[in-house]
């Protein structure tokens, strides 16, 4: 059975990556506001897909903070609200995979068994681990994005919130994998 593509989770997982990009092209084309309305216009989409596509609620609400944000933000400065978008997506995030470890079962955990939904106890330890690294990476990543956002000009804004921070957490899933790997094997033996 072939699986169909989700176009509009593909089309916001492809914003998303490109965000950097497409807002410094925007703002330096059509200003800041064409930057803001965009984002706020595919937030918005997004919040919709759980109506529109029986997506869980729960992977989406986190984004009305994101949402809310921005706007209570562009009310001041519109750029800035454009430059936050990073930092509040990550600081979204680390704060759902934290409270995942005070309220299990943990992020890493709900992914490992939409694989294996049997998972032994020792999987849960491992999965609260990753959680928790991924808590750590997002805490680092985030005060990193921010810190670009106070940086003057666009530079490091485009290069770490474009690159950099995609590949470190290409990195850190890569790593992640090839440790379950190791891990999974020693465990058969």
């Amino acid at each position: 059975m072939s699986k169909r593509v989700d176009v509009p989770a593909l089309i916001f997982t492809t914003f998303s990556v490109l965000y950097p990009l497409i807002a410094v092209t925007l703002l330096r084309t059509f200003g800041a506001m064409a930057a803001f309305a965009l984002v706020m216009v595919l937030l918005a989409g997004r919040l919709l897909l759980p109506v529109l596509r029986k997506v869980p609620l729960s992977l989406t609400v986190a984004l009305i903070p994101v949402l809310i944000a921005m706007a209570a933000v562009s009310l001041f400065d519109v750029a800035l609200s454009v430059r936050l978008y990073p930092v509040f997506m990550n600081a979204v995030l680390l704060v759902t995979f934290a409270i995942s470890l005070m309220r299990p079962p943990t992020v890493a955990e709900r992914f490992a068994r939409a694989m294996e939904p049997d998972l032994p106890e020792a999987g849960v330890r491992y999965t609260r681990t990753v959680t928790e690294v991924w808590v750590a990476f997002f805490t680092l990543n985030g005060a990193i994005a921010l810190w670009t956002v106070l940086q003057p000009g666009w530079d490091a804004w485009l290069i770490y919130n474009g690159a950099i921070a995609y590949a470190a957490a290409g990195l850190l899933f890569a790593g992640e994998y090839l440790v379950r790997l190791s891990v999974k094997r020693r465990g058969a033996r």
